[in-house]
């Protein structure tokens, strides 16, 4: 996308631009090519390639840049221009009040996920019991994005988050170390299938869209994110199917299975894990309203062997 030329200095005359300047003048770009949080995401790229935090990015607001400020800062906004995800070009993502990496092999985690650790810590903390030992596994885990949370808040937790993709669990346990969280463990499979013990919780936000519907999503998450982290099969349901064959008989009696629901699929997903044995509660919403997370507990009487 061409830059109009008094919106952006051109490199060897930008002495007079200033930080403030090339911010209003980069979120007025990102408006006019239709992006939403035009001015986050111009303040996010100038502090990133300027390395000031939010508070020291505003403090030098007058200040002028230099012309290799002002074309490293350029180089950022044209990937967002090309509607890479502004955490894929700083390489983090910030999610329950973490930081954690993310790259080409992970999801960005979103917002309406956290609503996944919510419905699981109210889940597991019916009578006070988050301060006691809990067997945490994070199906799917990405990025370690809902193992991590968790384990974030349960102190006594232990955890296991699985991926298939080799990538994806180099991240999380990098994250892992980086949060200086030591008890997670992370096992190379698909979804459950390498798992053997039984878990108090079990989480998964798996793939959900529909094969058909990948290629109508925003162009941020359609050429960016993992396809395989996206494609749910033809009706978006297969992971589900795969998580009520096999999380019954790994959850232990009185346990909870919380899942990220994607757009009616509230209704199917209920059936599918009623039917595997558990009992669904009607789904926690996220904030924008959505259906969002689908708890279902297996009865304090189960055995694993009828389970």
């Amino acid at each position: 996308m061409p830059i109009a030329d008094n919106a952006v200095p051109a490199r060897g005359r930008s002495a007079a631009f200033t930080i403030t300047g090339a911010r209003r003048a980069w979120a007025e770009k990102f408006r006019a090519a239709g992006i939403e949080s035009a001015e986050l995401d111009a303040r996010i790229l100038i502090g990133h390639a300027l390395a000031l935090d939010h508070a020291a990015l505003a403090a030098a607001g007058a200040r002028s840049l230099g012309a290799e400020e002002s074309a490293a800062i350029e180089a950022l906004a044209r990937r967002r221009l090309a509607r890479e995800p502004v955490a894929r070009i700083v390489g983090y993502k910030e999610f329950w009040s973490l930081r954690l990496a993310v790259d080409a092999a992970t999801l960005v985690p979103r917002p309406e996920t956290e609503t996944v650790v919510e419905a699981a810590l109210a889940a597991i903390g019916v009578g006070g019991t988050l301060s006691r030992t809990l067997r945490i596994a994070d199906l799917g885990t990405g990025s370690g994005a809902l193992l991590l949370a968790l384990l974030a808040e349960l102190p006594n937790a232990f955890g296991v988050g699985t991926d298939i993709s080799a990538g994806a669990l180099r991240v999380a346990r990098a994250n892992a170390r980086c949060l200086g969280i030591h008890s997670a463990s992370f096992v190379a499979c698909d979804l459950a299938t390498a798992l053997g013990a039984t878990f108090d919780l079990i989480v998964s936000n798996p793939p959900y869209i529909a094969s058909a519907d990948i290629a109508a999503l925003a162009p941020d998450v359609r050429n960016f994110d993992p396809h395989a982290a996206l494609d749910g099969g033809i009706d978006g349901l297969h992971c589900y199917r795969a998580i009520a064959a096999t999380v019954p008989a790994l959850l232990a009696p009185g346990g909870a299975l919380v899942v990220e629901l994607g757009g009616a699929q509230a209704l199917p997903v209920t059936a599918l894990f009623a039917a595997s044995g558990l009992a669904p509660a009607p789904p926690r919403p996220d904030l924008g309203g959505a259906p969002r997370a689908l708890v279902a507990t297996k009865a304090q009487w189960a055995s694993q062997k009828g389970a």
